[in-house]
């Protein structure tokens, strides 16, 4: 009897444990992962992707990607549904890469043609400042054997909020298609909360975070085969701000704060080189920045008040770069633009406005309307859509921004 009993108990908690299984299997959550048809290479998913897509939540699956004859490895990536422009790409540069799937997305590689890269030595994530939560970074792109070149700094765009600086790899390797650069391509600090800073980050912050990226590269360009005291700035969008800031408000760097109290307003780059004074700093960044090509980017804060939490005109005017264009008997600034016909976010009034007051101060201007192009055409992710369009617009006027720069310095 006892034994009997026994088994019984046994069958009881099997069906128990087999039960839990089920109902555990049942509500397992799982995820759609897509695989983007690979062009110039090939990659392979381990473990392999159900055919339906369906994995269970957790699981880390590792893409290896392999590039055909004559191409390179641009990024490994997965895309989601999310951020600021509606999908979000995270991207690895090494040709393996382990994501864990935590949501619905897609997964892929990109290659691009080997004579763009094989060239150039690529540096990713150096990190210049962390003011924040966020370690401020910027990538190298220095053709082999770079002795004294001058410099151009990218500034990438994304409304002040979003973004980083692999967004500009490709207008980073077009400018060095002749090796007469070092290109540094830069992030920043995020407006207001969105980097989960606990104390919101003011525009001015940001535009300090510019100048302290500038001093930590003029700090280090000889490593690269940069000329400190020849340097381009340029950006696109947020970043055509950014860059137009960092050529036109240099002479307001400075250590009494951005308060406005008696009327100051003083950027303190957010790293300084050791045992150089503020005054030196501003002296070496301002004298260094030959020329600027803000891309279609507000450069009045009347047009992007929005994004800030400060409501003081004089505060407004002292981030505007609009409203420090020196006339060129005090300082020449020359500056290339460019801006899509069929831009919805940036009219043309807006750079219109920027160009005159340039020409009126007798700055040299270089203005391209660029004939049916949208927003961000120097932008490069790993969507085939906006990797078209930076080849149908981004690649030549990459060339003319290129040809522009060369005018200044050679």
């Amino acid at each position: 009897m006892i034994k009997k009993t026994i088994v019984f108990a046994m069958m009881l908690l099997a069906i128990s444990a087999t039960s839990a299984n089920t109902t555990h299997k049942k509500t397992q959550e799982m995820f759609k992962v897509t695989t983007v048809a690979p062009v110039n290479g090939s990659y392979t998913v381990a473990p392999e992707i159900p055919e339906d897509g369906m994995v269970a939540a957790g699981t880390e699956i590792t893409i290896t990607a392999t590039p055909a004859s004559g191409y390179s490895l641009d990024a490994v990536y997965y895309t989601f549904k999310g951020g600021m422009w509606g999908t979000t790409s995270v991207e690895g540069f090494t040709p393996t890469m382990k994501i864990t799937v935590d949501k619905d997305m897609s997964v892929g590689a990109v290659f691009v043609e080997s004579n763009l890269v094989e060239n150039l030595n690529v540096t990713h994530d150096v990190v210049y400042a962390q003011p924040g939560v966020k370690p401020l970074k910027y990538d190298v792109y220095s053709p082999k054997g770079a002795k004294d070149l001058p410099i151009v700094v990218i500034v990438h765009g994304g409304g002040w909020s979003s973004n980083n600086e692999d967004i500009m790899r490709g207008l980073a390797r077009e400018l060095l298609t002749d090796n007469h650069y070092v290109v540094f391509s830069i992030d920043y600090r995020w407006v207001n909360n969105l980097d989960g800073d606990e104390t919101p980050n003011s525009m001015h912050n940001l535009i300090e975070d510019v100048f302290g990226a500038i001093a930590h590269i003029q700090e280090h360009a000889a490593e690269y085969g940069g000329d400190p005291t020849q340097i381009a700035v340029t950006g696109d969008s947020a970043g055509g701000h950014l860059s137009a800031s960092a050529a036109l408000l240099s002479t307001m760097i400075g250590d009494r704060g951005f308060s406005g109290t008696n009327g100051v307003y003083e950027f303190m780059p957010s790293y300084m080189p050791h045992g150089k004074t503020v005054e030196t700093v501003k002296r070496e960044i301002t004298d260094a920045i030959k020329v600027a090509a803000p891309s279609y980017g507000p450069v009045d804060a009347a047009n992007f008040k929005q994004f800030m939490k400060q409501t003081d005109q004089a505060y407004y005017d002292a981030v505007s770069p609009i409203k420090h264009v020196p006339n060129i008997g005090d300082r020449a600034i020359p500056h290339f633009i460019v801006r899509g016909t069929e831009d919805p976010l940036i009219p043309k009034e807006i750079v219109q406005a920027y160009v005159d007051v340039l020409k009126k101060e007798g700055q040299t201007v270089e203005y391209f309307e660029v004939q049916d192009a949208g927003h961000a055409f120097f932008d490069w992710k790993p969507d085939a859509q906006t990797r078209a369009t930076f080849a149908k617009y981004g690649i030549p006027y990459a060339e003319e921004m290129k040809s522009f720069f060369d005018s200044v310095f050679y």
